[in-house]
């Protein structure tokens, strides 16, 4: 066992562990850690316990200290700082022509650093850039290029929920998205419909993703052929949340071996339909992606 406290920063809902050093820590406690981008400020989100080693995906880092009052007069002179740091970079960025977008400014609490952070559409050679910077501000900078998914997290919004964005409140970590989630959920494959702010496919399709592959399990597809206890059918549609399949009887013409769809739809418990497809066929159906949906959607994949 090992004793942590979990550390939380203003722009990220992220919980971190760090080692407490034998000190006592409070919920809500201001304290100063380091991090890969320096010293930074941050506020106790878990009080000292104690969790299993395997728990522990990196070793623990120590808590420098606890934060004082001039710690936090830093760090609301730094805010204060932001605009017009913003306001230079995007002057200088204009003048040496760069295609690049600045997304925000941050000074690291004991001054030894400012990161800019930016997103663009490829690489960008910012070589002169951070020297005029540096020149500038007289310190050192760190030009750091973050994807659009990020750059959502960083900014915050409102999705098309009409709820804050979950990435900006509360989700920690983006799990891989793909179309194949969205169809299996039977939504409109409308790129503005499954489609975030951030122009990506919407990181809440995970959420429900596990769920509706059990509902799928032993369900036909839309217009697969089963048998029924009226006979021949085809499948029109499938309520996962139901257990139910909406069927359309089919007769063949004895003449010409056609089908002949009935004009009355039929609804059937799953486990009266029985479905014609092949030995050793899966329970969970994997559904189908046209090369046409795929074109449409392959920019919402591309980060």
């Amino acid at each position: 066992m090992v004793e942590i406290v979990g550390v939380g920063f203003i722009k990220s809902s992220k919980t971190y562990y760090f080692d407490p050093k034998g000190e006592k820590y409070e919920l809500g406690d201001m304290v100063i850690v380091e991090t890969a981008r320096g010293m930074e400020l941050g506020h106790i989100l878990i009080a000292n316990r104690e969790i299993d080693e395997d728990e522990l995906v990196a070793e623990l880092k120590p808590v420098e200290r606890r934060a004082t009052a001039k710690d936090l007069e830093t760090y609301q002179a730094n805010l204060a700082r932001r605009d017009d740091a913003m306001k230079v970079c995007a002057e200088k960025i204009a003048k040496h022509g760069l295609e690049m977008k600045l997304i925000d400014v941050e000074f690291m609490i004991d001054g030894t650093k400012i990161v800019f952070y930016f997103s663009a559409d490829g690489r960008v050679d910012f070589r002169e850039l951070a020297k005029d910077l540096a020149g500038h501000f007289k310190n050192r900078i760190e030009l750091r290029q973050i994807g659009v998914r990020d750059e959502a997290k960083m900014l915050g919004g409102i999705g098309i929920c009409g709820r804050p964005l979950c990435c900006s409140k509360w989700l920690s970590d983006f799990q891989p998205v793909s179309i194949k989630m969205a169809k299996q959920q039977n939504l409109s494959l409308n790129p503005t419909k499954i489609s975030g702010t951030c122009g990506r496919l919407m990181c809440c399709l995970n959420f429900e993703d596990k769920t509706y592959k059990e509902l799928r399990k032993g369900m036909p597809n839309d217009n697969e052929r089963v048998d029924t206890p009226d006979g021949y059918a085809k499948v029109v549609n499938v309520d996962y949340f139901n257990g139910k399949v909406n069927c359309r009887g089919i007769e063949i013409d004895a003449e010409t071996g056609e089908e002949i769809f009935s004009q009355e739809i039929r609804s059937y418990n799953k486990e009266d339909i029985r479905r014609r497809g092949k030995k050793g066929q899966k329970d969970d159906v994997e559904v189908d992606i046209s090369k046409d949906e795929m074109r449409e959607l392959k920019k919402l994949l591309e980060e």
